[in-house]
């Protein structure tokens, strides 16, 4: 992966790092750690299943319709929740099944029957 220094890419001050086709743009002033790689690297391998312009068409798309749900639009792509939840597993490129990215496009779900049970019984205790 090849690593450019750029005041200009990522175009919005509040992202620090922006792979572009496989070329991974920074700000000058972030420091580029192994997370920060292994984050660009797993966008690069779905990137690539994709044959890249898919990918971008789909994440424009998926960028789109979660503008209009609940959250920051961003943290709830699928493309990144993977690379968010993984990118500190160095091992995840090695072991990441193909497409796994879609696994991530379903909501979370929170199960609160079971936190009301949690405390229905800490108050039992008491």
């Amino acid at each position: 992966m090849k690593i450019i220094r750029s005041k200009y890419l990522p175009p919005l001050r509040n992202y620090s790092a922006i792979n572009l086709f496989g070329v991974f743009f920074v700000h000058p002033d972030v420091a580029v750690t192994k997370r920060l790689i292994n984050h660009e690297s797993i966008h690069s391998a779905q990137m690539r299943e994709l044959l890249y312009l898919p990918f971008y068409i789909l994440y424009l798309l998926e960028w789109f319709i979660r503008l209009f749900g609940r959250g920051d639009a961003y943290f709830n792509l699928s493309f990144e929740r993977e690379a968010y939840k993984n990118e500190a597993n160095y091992n995840y490129l090695n072991e990441r099944k193909h497409y796994a990215w879609i696994k991530y496009m379903r909501k979370k779900k929170k199960n609160k029957k079971k936190s009301r049970k949690r405390f229905r019984r800490n108050i039992k205790k008491y």
